[in-house]
């Protein structure tokens, strides 16, 4: 077995119970490769860096994505407790849902098709990739040396074009679809938990407030509104003599309608990077309906900042009782899965994996994305019991780490009670001078 540092070590065997013990004793030098290596996190890349680490012949280890029988769900459920373990249980647990599209060509690559590309998108610009679409449930955390939320990744779905969905006769699902799904699962696993869902406009969808709203208890959705909303009144509860019972009252005018007639009032809010700022509000309530689908109750509030840098917004939850700042508040605090998606690019290689056949293309991007949140829970474990180390320089000074301290920490622990401490040809490292050694582990340890 590899020696792993003590601040991974609980939660790399946690994720023992998904694997059989052969599968495991190749999935772990992986996973350990994947953090140490830069550049492509192709499987050859990953075995080159654990070269003297690793046993068997390489062909074991692309088995371990292609054939291999292991399942991403017990996955995921290990890596949401270790997440929620941060996470009070007297607190909402706010949990930010997005799409992101990963690049891949070829014309054999499962699951490919041609996705809108909101990274390289302007208003006035759409930009359109070859990939995969890949719906992504992350947890928003805020460890204690941070003032800023992060969003660790814990659940994945792959979105199918609807040519491959009728081809292998599967219900076409949505990306609202398979996000309610996440939500529900999510629900399943930790039933005594309240969880705030942060949508963006492509998740402004009735079904998912009906969703939320059916599972009030447990769920609530913040997420973009549309100014011109159909919004109704109550039915009446008293029946007609003669017909079926009303299913809405009297039409309510629109938000767009509402703030013609209205001025928007200052108020203070939590805004994107962590930080208050002073915005205009208005808010109103109704029933928001859609025919055949019913009425669901909703708060929505208009959003324009004073400071003129973004534009104004709808917002809107199914959780009536809450204040217009709270509701603006949690919905910016949505951007950090933003970033997440970035810096999964920019340190994990998220879009350099090759594989193309169904089982690997379904295993390697959650993977990647789970990878990002194990990175931060060591990286947080070790804060617990050691001083943050933040790389600064002259010309770029920042007061607390980020993701890039985060893997240059955890990095070094692994080169240096892994890498070094076990395979059989560094053994002249612990020879050599102290300067000289912590000069090679700064070099193979930096983020990019």
């Amino acid at each position: 077995m590899l020696s792993i540092p003590s601040a991974a070590k609980p939660l790399f065997m946690s994720f023992s119970i998904a694997f059989t013990q052969p599968t495991f004793q190749r999935i772990l030098p992986m996973a350990i490769g994947a953090i140490l290596t830069m550049g492509r996190r192709t499987v050859t890349a990953v075995l080159w860096t654990m070269r003297g680490l690793v046993t068997g012949h390489p062909s074991t280890y692309h088995r371990v994505f292609s054939r291999a029988v292991w399942s991403l769900w017990p996955l995921g459920r290990v890596l949401a407790g270790a997440i929620l373990h941060w996470i009070p249980y007297d607190e909402p647990v706010l949990v930010p849902m997005d799409d992101t599209t990963a690049q891949h060509r070829g014309k054999r690559v499962y699951g490919k098709g041609c996705h809108h590309d909101a990274v390289r998108s302007a208003h006035n610009h759409v930009v359109f990739r070859w990939g995969h679409r890949w719906v992504v449930l992350a947890i928003s955390v805020k460890f204690p040396f941070i003032s800023r939320r992060w969003a660790l990744p814990a659940l994945a779905a792959l979105y199918r074009p609807e040519e491959l969905n009728t081809a292998e006769g599967r219900r076409h699902k949505t990306p609202a679809h398979l996000a309610r799904q996440l939500m529900a699962v999510l629900m399943h696993w930790f039933p005594e938990r309240k969880f705030v869902f942060l949508g963006d406009g492509g998740y402004a969808s009735h079904e998912l407030a009906r969703f939320c709203y059916r599972h009030r208890r447990h769920a609530t959705l913040v997420s973009r509104f549309h100014g011109d909303a159909s919004l109704y009144a109550p039915p009446p509860k008293e029946k007609p003599p003669m017909g079926r019972p009303r299913v809405k009252g009297r039409k309510l005018s629109t938000p767009q309608e509402v703030l013609a007639h209205s001025q928007p009032t200052p108020a203070t809010v939590g805004w994107y990077g962590g930080s208050d700022r002073r915005v205009q509000l208005a808010s109103g309530s109704g029933h928001w309906y859609r025919v055949g689908e019913g009425l669901v109750p909703v708060r929505w509030v208009f959003v324009r900042d004073v400071q003129g840098t973004h534009r104004d917004e709808y917002v809107y939850s199914t959780d009536t009782s809450l204040s217009p700042q709270q509701i603006v508040s949690w919905f910016t605090s949505r951007w950090p899965i933003e970033t997440t998606f970035q810096e999964i690019r920019y340190h994990l290689g998220f879009e350099t994996p090759r594989q193309y056949v169904a089982k690997s293309v379904l295993r390697t991007a959650p993977c990647l994305l789970g990878l990002f949140s194990v990175v931060c829970l060591i990286f947080a474990e070790h804060t617990r019991r050691h001083c943050i180390r933040i790389r600064r320089t002259r010309w770029y000074v920042k007061t607390e780490p980020t993701f890039s301290d985060a893997i240059t920490t955890v990095r070094r622990l692994f080169w240096q009670e892994t890498i070094f401490a076990k395979a059989s040809y560094h053994k002249g490292f612990q020879k050599l001078p102290p300067k000289l050694r912590n000069l090679l582990l700064e070099y193979l340890s930096q983020a990019a």
